[in-house]
């Protein structure tokens, strides 16, 4: 008689072969030791060299491919009119349908040329959960960020499929208390990193933007990873089941107006970015402010071959197969962890697992930065760098000097596109869950250096205990 299998879990494979392979170093736990202390326990001043298995980042970490690598070969270095830009251009327009494009060498610096232009001092920027850059650059350009992202998405138990929706009622009420004139622009994000890597519904995204046309507020799209976005939607809401990612990555950008893009995430490639937009006034004003902080608008601080990878990364990000392996294989690393009771935001987002650091280091309070501390505990344990999503990443009030207190305390494992197996998410589950079962030995930390800006980029800590 055949045995059933309940709830059992459907096999895939990646959908490509391994041509080259970069060669890591193990270390012991005494080379771990000293690293860490001499790091100031931030795992982003540890040194490549040392880490055996990265999760610190999705940023500018994947695997290009062998079309990538073979189209850096026709790079145009032309100073202007490269022709890799006219190619880039075209396919931007082509899956993205923003008319006008302006690269840039990585996102922040999109986020800086178009804070620049849209934001005065005073104006209210609402968004679906602020993002450490994004909000700098609006503050920096006078404006203050307002969170209308749904409650749920506060709340790392609660499954809810699209926590990273906006709560049209919290935009409603900034928009009563401060008139529209005051709102330049919502801050939109796809596959909200924050939260935990969560989703925003198709459904939500239409509401939105009937409520903005009505009073007359642009959406402004972080869509730095808009196809794992787009990859949920398919699998989780009514009437898109049957659509591909790329007709559903093309219909959430028909409803913004313009877009900020890290290329180093969704679009497979080491550094590089771009600002998009409708409007052919933004879009001159941006082209000179380019000029400014970045190069000239037909390269904006790129090579001809960055932008030339760029271009093919973007048409390889919107395939079916590829998204599903690489939202698989982040799923396969938080199924492990959830069978085994590893506190972790649910449901599973897009480009990482992200560990509660509340209910998994339940005895620290959060100014003894639990995330901080847990992402040094792994690190400790078996080499595997994660990084803190908590009270550091969330910074000062710029007018109190105080803390921000952010709900989620996190520690974020993100997985690179196309650079792990299977075996080294079995490496990093067994490795947390190591520390879970001695959770309670894990330290609290003090802050000794505190940068102005980004702290969690540059700050450096000690343990209580020492």
């Amino acid at each position: 008689m055949a045995v059933q299998l309940k709830n059992k879990r459907p096999s895939w494979a990646e959908p490509y072969k391994i041509k080259v392979v970069e060669l890591v170093r193990m270390t012991s736990p005494e080379d771990r030791r000293k690293a860490l202390e001499a790091a100031g326990y931030n795992t982003f001043l540890l040194r490549s060299g040392q880490v055996y298995i990265d999760l610190l980042t999705d940023s500018g970490t994947s695997a290009m491919s062998d079309r990538q690598w073979a189209g850096m070969m026709l790079g145009d270095e032309a100073y202007a009119g490269s022709e890799n830009f006219y190619h880039l251009e075209a396919v931007i327009r082509k899956y993205y349908g923003y008319r006008h494009v302006i690269p840039t060498h990585q996102g922040r610096g999109a986020e800086n040329i178009i804070s620049q232009i849209l934001i005065k001092p005073g104006d209210i920027v609402p968004g679906n959960m602020y993002f450490t850059t994004t909000r700098l650059h609006q503050e920096l350009a006078g404006g203050t960020f307002a969170d209308i992202i749904i409650d749920e998405a506060h709340d790392p138990r609660s499954e809810f499929p699209f926590k990273g929706n906006v709560d049209l009622a919290k935009l409603d009420a900034l928009v009563k208390q401060h008139g529209a004139k005051k709102i330049p622009y919502v801050s939109l994000a796809t596959s909200v990193n924050m939260a935990g890597g969560q989703p925003v519904s198709m459904q939500n995204l239409k509401e939105l933007y009937r409520y903005t046309r009505k009073h007359g507020i642009r959406i402004i799209h972080d869509m730095t990873r808009v196809a794992e976005n787009a990859w949920f939607i398919k699998q989780r809401e009514k009437g898109y089941a049957k659509k591909s990612v790329a007709e559903i990555v093309r219909e959430i950008c028909s409803y913004t107006d313009g877009a900020t893009m890290s290329a180093k995430k969704d679009a497979l490639v080491n550094i590089g970015g771009f600002l998009a937009v409708n409007d052919r006034k933004i879009y001159q004003e941006a082209s000179n402010l380019v000029v400014v902080y970045e190069g000239l608008h037909t390269y904006g601080g790129l090579a001809g071959r960055d932008m030339e990878a760029i271009a093919i990364g973007i048409t390889e990000s919107v395939d079916d197969y590829h998204i599903h392996a690489r939202i698989g294989q982040v799923e396969y690393l938080g199924n492990k962890l959830r069978d085994a009771g590893v506190p972790i935001v649910l449901p599973i987002g897009g480009h990482g697992i992200f560990l509660d650091a509340r209910r998994f280091l339940p005895h620290l309070k959060q100014l003894e930065f639990p995330a901080q501390a847990l992402a040094a505990a792994i690190y400790l344990d078996s080499g595997v760098r994660s990084m803190e999503r908590g009270i550091v990443s969330a910074g000062r009030n710029k007018e109190t000097g105080d803390h921000y207190y952010p709900p989620l305390e996190l520690v974020r494992l993100t997985i690179p596109r196309r650079v792990y197996t299977q075996a080294h998410m079995d490496v990093v589950a067994e490795s947390i869950e190591r520390v879970y079962r001695r959770r309670r030995s894990v330290p609290g930390l003090k802050m000794i250096y505190e940068p102005k800006y980004l702290r969690f980029f540059q700050a450096r800590f000690k343990p209580f205990s020492k």
